[in-house]
């Protein structure tokens, strides 16, 4: 049997969140997971000043290059496959970043309520 496609939190086909960076816990550029990512990375989220200060400073530097994990570091407007509880900490916070929701995958439901992800929503 052929598994499901990805569905975004709308119910629709997943789409890509970024190739440039390029993100995903399988580095694909889809929010995509499974049972090994314990992070959820499924929130596509657009970065913003604010919350990349915010994040570092709750101790996840997501601007800093990280060459020896391919990771570029990230400026504001970058799109990111971010954990779904860093997401909904920010948004409890006030400074969460906007979420692209055609490339946030339905999992993130599981620890994000939807109305949430609608408030911070960037593609409608």
């Amino acid at each position: 049997m052929t598994p499901d496609p990805s569905l975004n939190v709308l119910d629709q086909p997943l789409a890509s969140c970024s190739s440039e960076p390029l993100t995903g816990f399988f580095r694909d550029g889809h929010c995509n997971t499974c049972d090994a990512d314990t992070g959820s990375h499924t929130v596509c989220a657009v970065m913003t000043a604010e919350f990349l200060a915010y994040s570092k400073y709750v101790g996840n530097d997501l601007s800093t290059p990280r060459p020896e994990y391919r990771f570029p570091g990230l400026k504001p407007g970058d799109q990111w496959c971010l954990c779904a509880a860093r997401f909904l900490q920010a948004a409890d916070e006030g400074c969460a970043p906007k979420v692209n929701l055609t490339a946030t995958h339905k999992r993130a439901l599981e620890i994000v309520p939807l109305h949430v992800l609608r408030e911070h929503a960037a593609d409608g």
